[in-house]
């Protein structure tokens, strides 16, 4: 997520490789039958040990391709690799604008073998990247298979998991005499207002010039505001006025509320179209930051960002159901494999993801969820999560794969998305105090019914 120079992106290639000769261009279907390695197929140190590949993996992780990076850097992970596989070459090209620029780059075909899967529409996933297999096969031995399948195939494996809370630091929380953990979204805003009283830390950091950490806002309306496993992929998209108060803080209506009454009473950074997010790390290391809104597996960044690792925690999102805390649970970015690449690339970057989702130690080295069911969830960054119940997004019903993707398309919230669009605008009315909460929420609600209508689905 830092800055790289601008693509000059080739699109004749894209087209010659549909029309090339007038032969029609083979589909994902006839790619995978072409290709016939799957996943759970390859045994590591065994499968393709010859093998001689050159792969490119365009990653998220700009700053793990750093000289300076604290941590296992992605030149660390591919000089372990190579020890078991010398003949396979990987190559990293780090994106700052990572979703943007990586879904521009997948719609003109100019990008490398293995990519951090940028899209959410499933049914789009075969266009551009081969299944590893079916979701049984992969749900047997991976977390998450469900979360990138489309009838029945998994097209992406995630690299990790994060649950879904907020980063905060231990010492501005003491400083300002907190002594317990928020539960209720009111009990955070009063504990942030206490950390604007009571100490030179910013309480709530939005990082509203990145962009992209907005979306966090959208991560906790599911499981932890609703306590259902279905909400993003069912329960929403039949809701009726989803975005209303349920009246006992708990869903969509309170989590948004948090950001919206922070913002209107000055409890974020002054100028929050200035923020930093190369800076907000080292920053919250050193006490300048109270809190954030991003997954675990920020974590151990702003631990290394600094001379304080101890300092920083991570605390389960101040919200309850019926009395009781429930941590979301989802992938990290899953990696996806080109289905323009050859045959020997193809099997080359399967290995390579295999390599770092069993053997690179990934997961632990950045705190993070392992993605083989065989290892526990260990890290010391989810101590003050135990106890509670972790949930993951349950998958879209059968025949309503493509819904919340329509819906988000027509009503433009984008919810769970990208729809960091509609998050600014809720910061820019709070600051700017023209256009209430309550209001806002109603139009979301009216944007919502009226593409439900549009496509003809039944609310309740």
């Amino acid at each position: 997520m830092e800055k790289r120079s601008r693509y000059i992106f080739l699109l004749c290639l894209g087209i010659l490789f549909f029309s090339c000769g007038g032969k029609e261009a083979r589909s994902a279907d006839d790619e995978f039958n072409a290709f016939e390695t799957k996943y759970v197929d390859i045994v590591l140190g065994e499968t393709a040990v010859d093998l001689e590949a050159s792969v490119v993996l365009v990653s998220h992780r700009t700053d793990m391709a750093s000289p300076q990076y604290a941590g296992h850097s992605w030149e660390d992970y591919i000089k372990d690799f190579n020890r078991l596989y010398p003949g396979i070459r990987v190559s990293v090209e780090a994106l700052t604008d990572y979703s943007s620029t990586a879904t521009a780059m997948l719609e003109h075909g100019n990008w490398g073998d293995i990519m951090m899967i940028p899209i959410n529409d499933r049914a789009q996933f075969s266009k551009y990247f081969i299944p590893y297999g079916t979701e049984e096969e992969i749900s047997r031995v991976l977390r998450f298979a469900d979360q990138y399948s489309y009838a029945g195939r998994v097209y992406g494996i995630a690299s990790a998991g994060n649950v879904q809370g907020i980063v905060y630091n231990k010492r501005v929380f003491t400083e300002a005499g907190i002594d317990r953990l928020p539960r209720t979204p009111d009990e955070f805003l009063a504990d942030l207002r206490q950390i604007k009283e009571r100490t030179k830390a910013i309480p709530l950091y939005t990082n509203y010039a990145s962009g992209w950490p907005l979306l966090q806002w959208d991560y906790y309306i599911s499981c932890t505001a609703t306590g259902n496993s279905s909400f993003f992929n069912h329960a929403l998209l039949h809701a009726k006025n989803p975005f209303s108060d349920p009246g006992d803080g708990s869903g969509a209506y309170n989590v948004y509320r948090i950001l919206y009454q922070a913002v209107a009473e000055g409890l974020i950074e002054e100028d929050f179209t200035a923020t930093d997010w190369d800076g907000c790390k080292g920053m919250m290391n050193r006490g300048d930051i109270a809190t954030m809104a991003l997954g675990s597996w920020v974590f151990t960044q702003i631990q290394g960002a600094g001379p304080n690792p101890d300092d920083i925690g991570y605390m389960p999102f101040p919200m309850e159901v019926d009395g009781v805390q429930i941590a979301a649970a989802r992938p990290d970015n899953n990696f996806g494999i080109n289905v323009r690449s050859s045959a020997t690339k193809k099997l080359a970057a399967m290995v390579f993801v295999k390599w770092m989702v069993e053997k690179s130690g990934f997961q632990y080295n950045e705190g993070e969820i392992p993605v083989l069911l065989s290892e526990d969830m260990i890290a010391d960054v989810y101590s003050t999560f135990d106890g509670m119940e972790i949930m993951v997004d349950a998958p879209p019903f059968r025949g309503e794969e493509n819904l919340l993707t329509v819906l988000n398309a027509d009503s433009g919230l984008l919810v769970n998305q990208d729809g960091e669009r509609k998050i600014r605008q809720l910061v820019e009315h709070a600051a700017a105090g023209d256009v209430s909460f309550d209001q806002l929420m109603e139009i979301w609600n009216e944007r919502w019914e009226w593409a439900q209508k549009k496509n003809g689905i039944s609310t309740n």
